[in-house]
């Protein structure tokens, strides 16, 4: 079976990373063909991939069967809507793009139900979180009361920012920490726990940083059963915690530094509250050891799974439209914080496109050109 020729848009940190994968020969059955922006493969050594000098040109070309797009977020729409009207299956880096409706505008650009769609979740593959959903939606806990995840371990000194204008603008990325270095785990928290129904969000913009965008975010995340989330992000905390809590009916499950803990309740709390007669008394709870390790989740994998679906079909790891959850969770958040109140969801994203289409025209950043 001939290989999936592959052409991949973007050539910074991943997208160099992902070229040089694919031509190790890391994912059977997908050959690295072409490159976008570029002069010159010589960082790959030997190969035969031919440069582009942009996304179009690559596109264009008829040099590949698919491409992965891993330029900067705010190009996403544009490129990958490009690649699917040109027929290619579309591979693209995380977050999808700035807002909820730009997954919607590139679904409805694929010419062919054939096309694959994907997109670079690849943190579903890590052993501990599939782990964690199994618990979760296998009833091991029974049912949920509340879950909470801090992610302050993103810290960023002013230089990080003073990098490019373009960064920490609305212009330039069209959001800060939410679709910058959140996207991972507002994924995984819709992933495992499903669609809240409200959210109440609290978001410093500049609050570290000069920047417009937000560098800090407390969001309370309310579902229809009474379950409830907090969602606590920064970065500008040092030193920074990464520690997502479960709590059951049936036990609690804590991920930190790596490692899960899950703590089994003997019965359900809520029966055994209303059935204890000593007003002191503890409900008994063991730990259950689990094996599960932080991988840390294989790019490798996402791409190996994407060539499957283009030979036989079959369900992918993060097919495109599910892009929208996470972008959902980060446009309710801002918004809520941008109006003072409470956001219902699903959310309204033409209000949510006016109101950033305002702050990108008062920005002081400048917008990323849309090709690679």
């Amino acid at each position: 079976m001939e290989a999936i020729r592959l052409g991949v848009i973007g050539l910074g940190v991943m997208g160099k990373a992902h070229a040089a994968s694919v031509a190790a020969g890391h994912v059977p059955g997908l050959q690295l063909t072409a490159l976008a922006k570029c002069e010159s493969a010589d960082f790959l050594g030997s190969s035969s991939a031919r440069c582009f000098p942009s996304a179009e040109a690559l596109i264009e070309s008829a040099a590949v069967d698919a491409v992965l797009v891993a330029t900067p977020h705010p190009t996403h729409k544009d490129l990958c809507i490009r690649a699917l009207q040109a027929g290619l299956h579309v591979l693209v880096e995380k977050p999808v793009g700035i807002q909820k409706s730009d997954v919607a505008a590139i679904l409805q650009a694929r010419r062919s139900d054939s096309q694959v769609m994907a997109v670079m979740f690849q943190q579903r593959t890590n052993p501990i979180f599939q782990q964690i959903r199994a618990l979760v939606q296998g009833g091991e806990l029974g049912e949920i009361r509340r879950f909470n995840w801090i992610v302050t371990n993103w810290f960023r000194p002013a230089a990080y920012y003073a990098t490019s204008p373009w960064r920490g603008t609305w212009a330039g990325e069209g959001g800060g920490l939410l679709l910058n270095q959140c996207p991972h785990q507002l994924d995984l928290w819709q992933w495992i726990f499903g669609r809240p129904c409200r959210i109440r969000a609290f978001c410093g913009f500049g609050r570290y940083h000069d920047i417009e965008v937000e560098d800090d975010v407390t969001a309370y995340l309310e579902y229809e059963n009474g379950t409830s989330g907090v969602f606590i992000a920064s970065t500008g905390e040092s030193p920074g915690t990464n520690r997502l809590e479960i709590v059951g009916e049936r036990g609690r499950l804590v991920y930190e530094n790596g490692q899960l803990q899950h703590q089994q309740n003997a019965s359900d709390m809520t029966v055994f509250s209303r059935q204890a007669s000593a007003p002191f008394a503890t409900l008994p709870c063991a730990t259950v050891p689990h094996l599960a390790a932080d991988t840390g989740g294989r790019h490798a994998d996402v791409m190996a799974n994407f060539v499957a679906a283009i030979r036989h079909g079959g369900p992918l790891i993060a097919a495109l439209h599910e892009g929208a959850h996470s972008l959902e969770l980060a446009n309710a958040m801002i918004l809520s914080a941008w109006e003072n109140r409470a956001v219902d969801l699903p959310l309204d994203g033409e209000r949510y496109a006016r109101e950033l289409a305002q702050r990108i025209k008062n920005s002081r950043g400048f917008r990323l050109p849309r090709g690679g």
